[in-house]
């Protein structure tokens, strides 16, 4: 691991939206909490749909956010906060985020404010945190790859999100040879899968015979307690366990704490 105080960083990436990111990298926090793990999710995506999806309202100033950790106004655990999920932890983003990204700009090595942040954690550690990136290859994206042990894909079974993937495998590479060696594509997930979709199929073969064993089995279903969750400020294995969408999350997460551990070992 690259910050042994913190944890395993994973960065959740995909620069088109509307691609399940967001709601990726949610349900898979807090399904690897429910596998007994301890786990952090950095919301780094100035929309702030994971703080809101774990029910905090970003846009009141209660304590340090990832701005501040960013801009070095703020040590990274003392913007860690508690969830109402049981060992899952949250760094939330504000308002104010899409504004500290203009100001990274005029900082020195300004792609390494987050690695930083990192390095410098003094607090409990985490068996796995997650980043969840803003859907575009910002300076904000490329500080979570920086700073991230691997970088994991949620990926939309539906032609259009196969167009941006070369691009962010490209970036992938040059953050790997430029900035961040050990930087591994953890995995690429599967979303919004519907196999009475013929195009969905096609779109999940394509992926797997690119992509080989780095695609995850398992997949994702278009799944409507999957949507309806983070109005209610919860993770869908919160919301409706049964679900379909509760379960396939938690199959993945399985999947993906596998890989993790594969890793380390």
């Amino acid at each position: 691991m690259k910050h042994p105080k913190l944890g395993y960083v994973v960065a959740v990436a995909n620069q088109k939206g509307g691609v399940g990111k967001t709601t990726t990298a949610i349900n898979l926090a807090a399904s690897l909490a429910a596998l007994d793990r301890e786990v952090l999710l950095v919301d780094i995506d100035p929309q702030g749909n994971a703080s809101t999806g774990l029910g905090m309202d970003k846009r009141k100033e209660d304590g340090p956010s990832i701005g501040e950790v960013l801009l070095g106004e703020a040590a990274l655990a003392e913007a860690v906060r508690p969830t109402q999920i049981e060992g899952l932890s949250l760094v939330p983003s504000t308002v104010a985020l899409a504004g500290t990204s203009v100001e990274l700009l005029d900082l020195e090595e300004k792609e390494r404010r987050l690695e930083q942040a990192c390095a410098r954690y003094e607090g409990r550690p985490f068996d796995v945190v997650f980043v969840d990136c803003p859907p575009s290859l910002n300076l904000l994206t490329i500080n979570a790859l920086v700073a991230a042990d691997a970088v994991f894909v949620p990926l939309q079974a539906e032609f259009f999100a196969l167009e941006g993937l070369a691009q962010l495998i490209d970036t992938i590479r040059r953050v790997r040879a430029r900035l961040n060696p050990r930087l591994q594509l953890l995995g690429v997930l599967l979303t919004m899968v519907d196999r009475r979709n013929r195009l969905s199929q096609e779109v999940e073969e394509e992926v797997r015979r690119y992509f080989g064993a780095q695609a995850l089995r398992s997949v994702i279903p278009r799944n409507v307690r999957i949507s309806e969750a983070p109005s209610h400020g919860l993770p869908v294995l919160h919301y409706d366990a049964r679900s379909a969408g509760a379960v396939a999350y938690l199959e993945a997460a399985a999947e993906v704490l596998a890989r993790i551990e594969g890793e380390r070992a």
